[in-house]
């Protein structure tokens, strides 16, 4: 049984895109500054928030998912996609401690649904 994502511990060992694994690590978290080839605005995408740590989730279609925050519903919380061959490509969904979410996905629509923006990202194959 996988250990609870706020329970793994830390993993700092430096990665490369080709390394990151396509489903999430089950025991251990991967933060973004462990990625060498991290873009600065993942590295920074908890900073509004004050959340410092991002954490890369998995892979889903064409992207890596990272998320500064907890996740949970009704928290303040940040993901970012981004496009596995093209790191300039990347696309943000935002939540609010009051449950509204905003964020645009790669088909240009903007989403207010965690679920349709993810939808959104894997149709972009």
């Amino acid at each position: 049984m996988a250990t609870p994502r706020s329970q793994r511990p830390l993993d700092l060992t430096p990665v490369h895109t080709h390394e990151l694994p396509v489903t999430p690590p089950p025991d251990r978290n991967i933060p973004a500054e462990a990625w060498v080839e991290a873009p600065l605005e993942l590295l920074a995408l908890g900073d509004d928030i004050g959340v410092p740590t991002v954490l890369y989730l998995r892979q889903l279609g064409p992207f890596f998912i990272w998320r500064a925050g907890p996740g949970t519903s009704r928290t303040d919380t940040r993901w970012m996609a981004v496009d596995i061959g093209d790191a300039d490509r990347r696309f943000t969904f935002r939540q609010h401690v009051d449950g509204r979410g905003e964020g645009e996905g790669p088909s240009g629509e903007a989403h207010e649904r965690f679920r349709t923006w993810k939808e959104d990202l894997h149709a972009s194959r």
